[in-house]
């Protein structure tokens, strides 16, 4: 028993400097209370046969359940293009790595990716994402930060789908210039299909995805690509070109990857369906406090305060992100720019097919390149969801421009 422990601490030590070089680690390696298991489930898929060489199980990512994945299969049928896979209990790791030292790991299935090495002006590399793993409820690991997509979406008779297990479909290009992996993901008719495509350029990360309605109704989607950029301290970061845009106060946006932190009373997480929801309660309840002519004046002033902080017009082209902030603009320029004074680097946050930006930033309160050492940056359809028609296609997605070759 005591050789199982000490094995479990070996490979969470590892398993931590192998895939997540820029980690934060916030549970002992003390031994969990159950024993190490393995699940022998085939299917029918080939991408998913069960690896007999992988005896220990996979840490839960936010409690996204695993189908294991035939690594020696996708190594075989990928290779070439400077790609490579490891497995980790049911799952796999997918590095992706170009000559001049750009690189990308994400995971499988859950589509999380990790990591994100930038070359810097320096000569070096360095990490973009923030990413971080605590102990589970079960004992286990979860994964959390980096890039995720958390989308929601509901047709005109009221049932609801989220993405959330993804399959490899193609990989293309080479280390010389650019690296392309494509995953794909339908609901449970086959009806709604999901293309997540990320590339790795020698100067950009890109994440890109496709839907595609097959139903004879529409289909709403909500919900945001969220980015956890790493940063020395928040102190230390600022938001350039975002002057003379729109914005909306919010509450943090609530994913299986998203990092809260704690003390900002958050009890209990909320889909994007039901942040839209408290925003749309929200306004409702304004405008009736707007038109209610019975209303006294201290309630109409402590109102107007209320509603001039929930919006208004940013003022500020070199936006100081110390205090804590979670803000969707609605009319900002397809391009901004993130600056770490503390890491001197610098981030450009692009994207394409989404009209709205979420910015989440948890404050300087916290410890420097602490878990909390971060800003989050959504590309989002929150305020007002994308409606595809029967039969329709629609396309968006993120890119991180790296400025400092």
């Amino acid at each position: 028993m005591e050789k199982i422990f000490q094995l479990e601490r070996i490979i969470t030590m590892a398993y931590s400097t192998l895939f997540f070089p820029n980690f934060t680690p916030l549970f002992s390696t003390k031994p969990t209370k159950h024993l190490i298991s393995f699940h022998n489930h085939i299917t029918s898929n080939p991408l998913q046969y069960c690896n007999n060489k992988r005896d220990f199980p996979l840490p839960a990512v936010a409690s996204i359940p695993y189908q294991p994945i035939n690594v020696d299969y996708l190594e075989t049928e990928f290779r070439g293009h400077g790609v490579t896979f490891a497995g980790l209990g049911d799952s796999c790791i997918v590095k992706m790595g170009l000559d001049n030292g750009s690189m990308a790991t994400l995971m499988l299935p859950s589509g999380l990716i990790t990591s994100y090495k930038a070359p810097m002006w320096h000569g070096g590399t360095l990490e973009v994402l923030h990413t971080s793993v605590s102990e589970g409820e079960n004992g286990g690991a979860v994964i959390q930060g980096g890039v995720s997509l958390a989308f929601n979406c509901a047709t005109d008779g009221g049932v609801s789908w989220s993405p959330s297990t993804w399959a490899l479909h193609d990989v293309r290009g080479s280390p010389q210039e650019s690296i392309q992996v494509e995953l794909i993901c339908s609901d449970s008719e086959d009806m709604v299909e999901l293309k997540y495509i990320v590339t790795l350029q020698q100067d950009i990360l890109s994440s890109e995805f496709v839907i595609s309605n097959s139903k004879s109704s529409s289909l709403q989607l909500i919900g945001s690509v969220i980015s956890h950029l790493t940063v020395s301290t928040p102190d230390a970061t600022y938001a350039v070109g975002l002057e003379g845009s729109d914005f909306s106060s919010s509450p943090p946006f609530m994913s299986n990857f998203g990092i809260i932190p704690p003390d900002l009373g958050q009890t209990k997480k909320l889909g994007s369906s039901q942040l839209w929801d408290q925003m749309a309660l929200r306004r409702f309840l304004s405008g009736w406090n707007a038109i209610n002519q019975n209303s006294d004046d201290e309630a109409e002033t402590s109102q107007r305060k209320r509603d001039e902080e929930m919006e208004g017009e940013e003022n500020d082209n070199y936006k100081h992100l110390t205090e804590e902030m979670s803000r969707i603009y609605t009319s900002a320029p397809r391009y901004f720019t993130v600056i770490d004074r503390g890491r001197r680097n610098s981030v450009v946050v692009g994207r394409d097919g989404f009209n709205e930006l979420y910015i989440f930033s948890p404050g300087s309160t916290h410890e420097h390149y602490s878990k909390y050492a971060y800003i989050c940056v959504g590309q989002s359809a929150m305020l007002k969801p994308i409606i595809l028609g029967p039969e329709d296609i629609w396309q968006g997605g993120q890119h991180l421009h790296n400025p400092n070759l």
